[in-house]
Order: C-alpha cells, then structure tokens, then sequence
C-alpha cells in the first residue's frame, strides 16, 4: 500500500520507508487490544452500547514489523467515535498520532459523517486537530467514563469532538 505519510518516509514506497500505515482487519481488532492497554488506554468488556466497528489501523517500523502506533474508528449510538488511538511512547515525536488520526478523520468525511466523539486522556494533541472539549450533559451517554464513579474524581480524560 502507498501512502504519503509525510514524516519520517524517504520515499513513499513502503518498501523503501521506514514505516508503512496498513489497515486493520476487523478481525485483528482483538490483537490490537493488548497495545492500546500497554499505552494506558483502559478497555472493558462492559461496553454501555454496543460498538460497531468500522476501520483500522496501523503503523509499524518497516524493519522490524514492531507496532508504533494504532487507530479504531468505530460507531455508538450512530455517532463516530475514535475508540482507540495510542502511539508507543518511543515513537510519540515522528507525528505518529496526527498521521493515525487524520486516517480516522478522512475515513469520516468519506462515509459522509459530520462528527467524531473520543475521550482523551491527551486533550492538548486533539486540540491541535480541532477536537473541542464537550460539556458531559451535552455528550451522548456512550462513553462508559460518563458514568464511571471516578470520573472527574480522581480520573480527569476530557470528552471530546471534531465537527467534520
């Protein structure tokens, strides 16, 4: 697969650069799961709504095939949400994230969506995308932080959204 990943490639020949983006089989989703967890994400088995997934991907170093980085768009409730997004902390400097995101944000935009929803725990990065923080009594009930005891407790992720 081609793609202009516009940092790091001398070329845009995956074979010649240093990382490749591929797409994540729907199947794959599980195997993705344990690297979201070794980057801090926090998943649960106890889903408020079903999830119905819509695409994937990944980066990984070409010589080596280790996963940098990893991204799930996914739908709730039949809004748009990041349901996964996390960079391996050795690689967070190469715009790893920006480049896994804006796939998730094109995704969107092809399917014709208005909007993607996500809870942050790195509110900074997706503001620098136009993600904007939504007030909890605005943001639909499909995160299951809404109605976890310690948010804004003693956990503080920022609901948040990008109007596409």
């Amino acid at each position: 697969m081609k793609h202009n990943c516009g940092f790091a490639c001398k070329s845009h020949d995956p074979n010649e650069s240093e990382f490749q983006l591929r797409e994540i089989n729907h199947d794959r989703y599980n195997e993705i799961i344990p690297f979201f967890i070794e980057n801090e994400l926090e998943f649960s088995e106890d889903e408020p709504v079903a999830t119905d997934l819509i695409k994937g991907w990944e980066l990984v170093r070409n010589q080596d095939q280790r996963l940098v980085g990893a991204c799930i768009l996914a739908k709730r409730q039949g809004q748009y949400i990041i349901d996964g997004i996390a960079v391996d902390r050795e690689f967070r400097d190469i715009k790893a994230g920006k480049l896994l995101l804006d796939q998730a944000i094109l995704e969107v935009k092809k399917r014709g969506g208005t909007s993607i929803y996500l809870v942050a725990r790195s509110p900074e990065f997706f503001k620098k995308a136009g993600f904007k923080i939504a007030e909890k009594e605005d943001s639909p009930n499909f995160f299951e932080c809404l109605t976890c005891p310690q948010y804004q407790v003693s956990c503080f992720p920022e609901i948040m959204k990008l109007e596409v």
